[in-house]
């Protein structure tokens, strides 16, 4: 995976004026925390954040982060506060994480080929569109595949049922993920009793 380097600079002053104005300067203050004592106050250029999201294959972004003249390391956007009125980017929180240990993310279900409730006239509904996964860093999925080819109507995938080498999907209740239900005004029964006959 190959990731997109952002540089920071190591901040003294805090409180509204300076943030404001970092921000004039096209900048956003943000706070390195990790293998490190202390958390670290740092900032970063707005357009540099943008462009390591815009550039991110993953939900969860994944950067090579340089705290002020120090060697970059690997580090993921924790959180990042928007201004719910001007979608400007107030203030932004980096980890730093370590190579060999598992991480929590989160990917988008992708659905993969054609339920075969579909030609019976069902309807295939993705009931969670992400997962949390445990990983490493470097080895986020960009998705969670999930076969629905023999996905019949009335029959679902839950989450015990996807599997995926090296990568936990943590859980206490075994949910649905994907399911295939009957088209509005047909019955369960009456789909069930005619895929018998057929059979």
């Amino acid at each position: 995976m190959e990731l997109f380097e952002l540089k920071t600079n190591i901040r003294d002053a805090r409180g509204k004026n300076a943030a404001r104005v970092l921000r004039n300067e096209g900048r956003v203050p943000a706070v390195v925390y990790g293998d490190i004592t202390d958390a670290v106050a740092v900032d970063v250029l707005v357009v540099d954040v943008a462009e390591a999201i815009k550039r991110s294959a993953t939900i969860q972004v994944v950067v090579n982060l340089a705290v002020g003249d120090a060697e970059p390391k690997v580090a993921i956007i924790k959180d990042i506060q928007i201004d719910p009125t001007s979608g400007e980017y107030r203030h932004v929180d980096f980890q730093i994480v370590a190579l060999d240990k598992k991480i929590k993310a989160i990917a988008p279900v992708e659905p993969v080929g054609k339920a075969a409730g579909l030609e019976m006239g069902g309807l295939l509904q993705v009931i969670r569109r992400e997962l949390e996964v445990l990983c490493l860093p470097l080895a986020i999925p960009t998705s969670v595949k999930v076969d629905v080819t023999d996905l019949k109507i009335g029959k679902s995938i839950h989450v015990d049922d996807i599997q995926i080498d090296g990568i936990e999907i943590p859980h206490n209740v075994n949910f649905t993920v994907v399911t295939v239900v009957a088209p509005k005004g047909a019955k369960l029964g009456e789909e069930e009793g005619e895929e018998g006959e057929e059979a």
